[in-house]
């Protein structure tokens, strides 16, 4: 097998999730870009493991198996901040989230 293609296309995963970080300002739409990262991630080191002959056969398959609980885990704990912080300001753009001033009440 070439793997030329699937390292390609992990770069382009990577770089679409990238540019979905970076670019974007509703927090889910951050989360899912972090996945789409983390996604590329697991390509590269499945594609790894089957074209290297290492030292540690599988590897690159445990690997990618920590880097899914890893998103698991890190989308429970970041759904949890979007959940706080719609509940708090009514909003989930990340880009007025003020990281200053303590969180105030709001009128109900």
């Amino acid at each position: 097998m070439r793997p030329v293609i699937p390292y390609v296309t992990a770069a382009l995963l990577f770089g679409l999730g990238v540019y979905g970080v970076l670019r974007r300002r509703n927090a889910v739409l951050v989360l899912m870009a972090v996945e789409l990262m983390l996604n590329a991630v697991n390509l590269i080191l499945v594609t790894a493991d089957t074209t290297a002959k290492a030292a540690l056969p599988h590897g690159g398959q445990v690997f990618a198996l920590f880097v899914i609980v890893l998103a698991a885990a890190e989308i429970g704990v970041g759904l949890a901040i979007v959940l706080q912080l719609y509940r708090l300001r009514a909003s989930v753009a990340v880009d007025e989230v003020p990281l200053a001033e303590a969180p105030t009440e709001v009128p109900r």
